[in-house]
Parts: C-alpha cells; structure tokens; sequence
C-alpha cells in the first residue's frame, strides 16, 4: 500500500485547520506536471514547512488535473486554502515566474480531509530528506512507510475514543480506483470539476466552450439525495441550466432534448430553446460510466419536467 508525503504550504494548512473542509484542493502552481504517486483512494499526507518537520495531516487522493485557477477558485472557494479570488491569485503568482492573468494551476483532489491537533503531528520518517521539495512516496511494504502507516491509523484510533472512525476505517482499508470514487464522499467541488471535465469543458447541449457561463448540473438535486457523481451531472451553458431546473426543459433515455411547450405558455417566448427541442446532446463524456444514468434521468422527467 503505498502513502504520499506532500510538502505543504503552512498558510494552506493552518486556513483549512481551521475550517475543517469536506474536500480540499492541494494545489501546485504550475499545471503541466502529473501526479502519479496515488491510485484513487491512497492516502495523501500534509508534511508542513521547515523548521515544522511533522505530518499534520492528510486527506484521500480523488484525482488530480490541471485546470485554470478561475475554475479551480469557482469549483473550490476557500478549499483552496486562501478567504478570496485575489488572495488566491496572488498565492499563487509567489510561485510563478510569468504574469498569467489566468494560469493552469496542478490540482491534487484530496476527499475527507482530517487535520490533527498540534499534539498529534507526527514526526517525519527517519529517512526523510531536507532537500524534498514536492514530497515523496513510501510504501507499506517497506519499514518506514508501515511505521507511518501504523503511526496515523493509531492516532486516528485514539482520536475517536476508542472506536474506529470513518476516516480511521479508511487508513484501514483503502479502497482503490473506480470503487474508491463511486463509494467516496466527493464534495461539490469535485462535482464541479468532474462533470466539466468529463464534458470537455463544453455545454452538453449547445456546444458551447466558454467557461464562465458553463455549470455542472445534478440531474437529481443534492438535496433531493442525488450523489456528486458525474453519472449524475450533466454540463450546462448558465441559462439552460437554469431551464433544466426549474423543469422547463430535460434530457431523454436517449439522449435527446425535450423542451416544455409552458415556455411559450408562461413567457410567450422561447423560439431559441425550441429550435433544441429532439436533438441529440452534442457532447457526451467518452467513457460510458460517466454519462447521465437511467435512474437520474428518469427521476428527473417524472419529478422535476413540466410537459
């Protein structure tokens, strides 16, 4: 089983301590380089700054991409580690030797986040280096990394009074790939990011590219028990979505577009969302596991659809 160890930035970490986030962005301030240290589900350690040489903390790994820092701050917010757009921006430029109004930036998913009280960190392993500058990956099937292992899965043990907590179970037993992200508690930044991802940064219906105006969707509202999974959200230009959830208009098992004939009744208008109505989605994702599902699809057209 392998750990990652990560270099964090201090002021990341003591913003998000202090918030406790569902999910968290571990960012990188250039967005070519990839990541992987991790399969889906391993456990992602937070080592902070000299002279701090502690592990305090971690999250499990989701997925990592590069996305424009706009996406990254309107997917994320604060679970960037910064209070605002411009604090983030400028976090990011410390670390950048170009201007870029708008630059790719690493993205490092990280679910379940848990950050441990100050009496809890955790020493370094024996053989860390001082010259790590990213971080570094151990594996439990080496003394070291099963020491660290065994260290974090106590201490989570300990800070649950006894009893082994959710995140405890999953130091545990990890669960790995397309388990880990169908059974994980993925936040809604996440959603966000996976389902424009899984779109190609396109507006499932209308084609469109620009990403200010695109929006991730829930087929089945969060609220009505629908889960952040791609498979339940589809890409959006702003005003279709807005059509989508207020019921104006929906997808077909097929795949179609169906628009509701109470647009021209109520607003004596519509003739664009119209020219829509029986066509194909123009952008479906490429794999089959993250396209709209039956049972969200067909939710939506018995509880959400006005015809």
């Amino acid at each position: 089983m392998k750990l990652f160890v990560g270099v964090t930035d201090n002021r990341w970490f003591e913003f998000l301590a202090a918030r406790k986030p569902d999910e968290v962005n571990f960012w990188r301030p250039g967005g070519a380089r990839t990541f992987r240290a991790l399969d889906s589900g391993g456990l992602f350690l937070f080592k902070l700054h000299s002279p701090l040489n502690y592990i305090a903390g971690g999250g499990f790994f989701v997925r990592h991409l590069a996305l424009p820092l706009s996406l990254a701050w309107e997917a994320f917010g604060e679970k960037n580690g910064a209070s605002d757009p411009d604090t983030f921006h400028a976090m990011v430029s410390e670390h950048r030797r170009d201007s870029v109004p708008n630059p790719d930036i690493g993205c490092t998913i990280l679910s379940q986040p848990f950050f441990l009280p100050r009496d809890l960190w955790v020493p370094v392993p024996e053989d860390w280096q001082s010259n790590i500058v990213q971080g570094r990956t151990y594996d439990t099937a080496d003394s070291q990394g099963l020491k660290l292992h065994s260290a974090i899965l106590q201490l989570m043990q300990n800070s649950a009074r006894g009893t082994t907590s959710d995140t405890a179970q999953q130091v545990a037993e990890p669960r790995y790939g397309a388990e880990y992200l169908a059974r994980a508690r993925l936040g809604q930044g996440a959603f966000r990011v996976f389902v424009t991802e899984a779109y190609t940064r396109r507006c499932a219906i209308t084609g469109e590219r620009t990403l200010p105006v695109l929006q991730a969707s829930h087929i089945r509202p969060f609220a009505k028990e629908g889960p952040h999974s791609v498979a339940n959200g589809v890409c959006l230009r702003s005003d279709i979505h807005i059509l989508f959830d207020t019921g104006y208009l929906t997808i077909t098992p097929d795949y179609r577009v169906e628009v509701s004939k109470r647009i021209r009744e109520e607003y004596e208008n519509g003739r664009d969302y119209y020219a829509l109505h029986g066509n194909r989605l123009q952008i479906l994702p490429e794999n089959p596991s993250e396209r709209p599902a039956q049972p969200f699809i067909e939710w939506h057209n018995r509880n959400v659809y006005v015809a």
